[in-house]
């Protein structure tokens, strides 16, 4: 993970020159197409920002007049999003509303910076306890996300932009968390195939069920080299106040400073700093009744 635009008249006393064809003009290079732009998607976003606290239901016609399009296209944009719950209608007024799917997209982002707002402080601790870089990872599907990334002093240390995402079965982080995901996640990780990274990625099913029942036990996952050729990792679980793994803190480096014995005295201080972090977003474990 290393770190990533009128003629001049020719003159009368040149014959060659008046003689010379004229060059077509060279084209502009071409640029990149850009994404095409779903019109009905735009729509129904602009529809549902339509909403607001001092204005919670409004009717079709209002949202008609305020949209510029007719009645029907409003409504059947309405009814697709009542479909998905992200729009409710109120039966006594038929106005519309904002409905709970929203709430739950919007509870996800919250999750996300109430995970790092409140991990910050312990990854500061854990990146001077440790000496090297500490990462705050998240799970979206088949991938994780980093959020939250503490880079070591060292001059040769790991790095993972915030925003960039790796595949969650060869990393630490990523494994820390598809321990405790449901089987279907699992399956549909196995369905699309295990490719690999680097030459030590291990592409075998069985063995990564055998990592995560691994990772069920100590309650931490290691990674030698299998997402980043010279590079070994650490990691542990983050829950909410559900019990549920949102998350997963690491820490990594290069494999000729964390040796075995630096892997070892690090996965407590990992586990530690994972614990703590739950416990601050409401977790409270067994052991602690």
């Amino acid at each position: 993970m290393q770190t990533i635009r009128s003629k001049k008249p020719v003159s009368a006393s040149s014959s060659l020159a008046e003689a010379a064809p004229v060059k077509p003009a060279a084209k502009p290079a071409s640029k990149r197409p850009e994404p095409t732009r779903l019109s009905s998607v735009a729509m129904a976003v602009r529809l549902l920002k339509c909403f607001s606290e001092g204005e919670a239901e409004i009717g079709v016609t209002n949202l008609s007049r305020r949209l510029g399009v007719a009645k029907s296209t409003v409504y059947r944009l309405a009814t697709t999003l009542v479909s998905e719950g992200l729009l409710e209608q109120n039966p006594e007024t038929e106005k519309y509303r904002l409905g709970i799917s929203l709430f739950g997209l919007g509870a996800l982002v919250r999750q996300r910076m109430n995970v790092a707002t409140d991990a910050r402080p312990l990854l500061f601790h854990l990146r001077e306890a440790t000496g090297e870089t500490v990462h705050l990872a998240i799970l979206e599907r088949e991938e994780i996300i980093y959020v939250l990334n503490l880079e070591s002093n060292h001059a040769i240390r790991m790095r993972a932009d915030l925003g960039a995402r790796k595949p969650a079965y060869c990393t630490a982080e990523g494994r820390a968390m598809l321990a405790f995901q449901p089987r279907a996640l699992i399956d549909e990780i196995f369905a699309h195939g295990l490719v690999a990274r680097t030459a030590r990625t291990d592409t075998d099913p069985r063995h990564l069920l055998d990592a995560l029942e691994e990772v069920r036990q100590k309650g931490y996952a290691t990674e030698d080299e299998q997402s980043e050729l010279g590079m070994r990792s650490v990691a542990a679980p983050i829950r909410n106040s559900n019990g549920r793994v949102i998350a997963a803190v690491g820490v990594a480096g290069p494999m000729q400073r964390i040796s075995d014995e630096a892997l070892a005295s690090f996965a407590p201080l990992v586990v530690d700093a994972a614990q703590v972090i739950s416990a601050r977003l409401g977790y409270q474990s067994l052991a602690s009744f």
